[in-house]
């Protein structure tokens, strides 16, 4: 195995532990803000442009299905809107409305803290994250060809 190929594995195995340990903190918070970890994701998701459902699974990479439920469980509170989607007439966009933007709100201001001490705690700069985030997004693009 090449030094590349097992760094690659390495990294992926790193970013599995960090998903895993975040989410469980994740879900902590959720609950305090009277919510699921997977609304937050999902309202996360869509806070940035309208998404399909198919979409939206891919970026968290889960099964279309569950997300599909988490979706009608926020849109029926109020908290996602559909709306027409001009590239495929029976997926609808899902867009984030005032009140869903309120509850992300909430969970993010409410994590802020802890995520800025443990920021400070690692030592990892904005940039660092800008060049793991960029790292990351052009593995991914290169897998999803």
């Amino acid at each position: 195995m090449t030094d590349l190929v097992r760094d690659y594995r390495l990294l992926i195995a790193d970013v599995y532990e960090l998903a895993g340990l975040s989410r469980r903190i994740s879900e902590r918070e959720a609950a305090e803000q009277g919510t699921t970890v997977a609304r937050w994701h999902v309202l996360s998701v869509v806070s940035e442009e309208p998404a399909a459902v198919p979409a939206i699974a891919r970026r968290l990479g889960q099964v279309r299905q569950a997300v599909q439920r988490v979706v009608d469980d926020l849109t029926e509170a109020g908290q996602l809107r559909a709306e027409p989607n001009p590239a495929h007439r029976r997926s609808p966009l899902y867009a984030i409305t005032p009140e869903g933007s309120r509850l992300l709100d909430r969970l993010w201001g409410a994590s802020e803290t802890q995520r800025l001490g443990m920021l400070d705690d690692s030592g990892v700069s904005a940039e660092d994250l800008r060049q793991a985030r960029d790292t990351l997004r052009r593995l991914s693009d290169a897998l999803s060809t």
